[in-house]
């Protein structure tokens, strides 16, 4: 009996220990988050005296006159993540479903998910000397016969000078695969078995259970990998600063080169001095907030449909 208390007397203490230990380690990453968001912010404050809010409308980027606008980096980072994730998004949820609905033997199926995983253990350096080696002699023939064929079109209006919109994304969407892969694997793991042997003991096939079954129950996780993935593709540097073409414009083409914030700061930061430090420091912190709040807005539209998704 005494060695039984003894035992519960630690097991509580240790629990409040615990208890305290996750209170402190929460609350220390939001103020390491607040920390870096002042440590930004307050670095940008002498270009957003000088600027004000119509930097984010501002389409120069002059550093010998000082004059700077973040527009066309805003709309290259926005567009190259949302490009990456229209293509990697069907082809990550293929490999999630072929990997989780036992269409292999489980060794094989654990060989193919090592395979997938192994895509983000390489360095986005390679990644961008795979683009400009491979990836841009195949995109370069294509978007020159689209342009000349459709050309009337304003995502084929420029012909293919190399580096641009779409081998950059293409690139960031076999970055972000493994992400999406992943998590949503996990979200269609968790789909009751109940379920799935319930509808097809009523007849369901196998593409029923998991297009009226799994899809919808993994919904909410699906979601939420897609969101992760933006924010990964967001704030890709090396590969986007080696294949997107690094010019501040505005062009709908997807042959047209571009630049992101990310990309921006990689090759500016260095050799930058005086007013171009702090509009450098306010790029980094739109590209902070456009991050956060995407997950913030993610985060909403989850809180208020995923109790709908979790009892279809």
């Amino acid at each position: 009996m005494w060695v039984a208390n003894k035992r519960a007397r630690l097991s509580r203490r240790f629990d409040t220990l615990f208890s305290w230990a996750t209170f402190l380690a929460g609350w220390g990453t939001v103020a390491l988050l607040a920390w870096i968001a002042l440590e930004v912010g307050y670095a940008s404050l002498p270009a957003f005296k000088q600027f004000g809010f119509g930097f984010l409308i501002g389409t120069d980027w002059d550093p010998v006159d000082d004059h700077y606008g973040a527009l066309p980096l805003i709309y290259g980072t926005l567009v190259s993540a949302a490009l990456a994730l229209v293509l990697s998004m069907p082809l990550g949820v293929a490999i999630a479903i072929f990997l989780t609905e036992d269409y292999l033997p489980p060794k094989v199926r654990g060989f193919f998910k090592f395979l997938v995983e192994l895509l983000a253990a390489i360095p986005s350096v390679i990644y961008g000397l795979w683009g400009i080696y491979v990836v841009i002699p195949i995109t370069t023939p294509l978007g020159n016969w689209l342009n000349a064929h459709f050309g009337w079109i304003p995502l084929f209006s420029t012909p293919s000078s190399g580096p641009g919109f779409f081998p950059a994304s293409f690139v960031l969407a076999i970055m972000i695969l493994p992400t999406v892969a992943a998590l949503s694997g996990a979200a269609l793991k968790a789909t009751p078995l109940a379920l799935k042997e319930g509808a097809a003991a009523l007849g369901a096939t196998r593409w029923d259970v998991i297009l009226q079954i799994s899809l919808p129950i993994a919904a909410s996780g699906i979601f939420g990998a897609a969101v992760l993935a933006l924010g990964r593709a967001m704030g890709e540097t090396m590969a986007l600063a080696m294949l997107i073409g690094n010019n501040n414009q505005i062009n709908p083409s997807l042959f047209a080169s571009a630049n992101t914030i990310a990309s921006l700061l990689a090759n500016s930061f260095g050799e930058a001095t005086g007013l171009q430090v702090a509009a450098l420091m306010y790029l980094s912190f739109i590209l902070m907030a456009l991050t956060l709040g995407i997950n913030a807005i993610a985060e909403v539209i989850l809180e208020r449909t995923g109790g709908n998704i979790r009892h279809i």
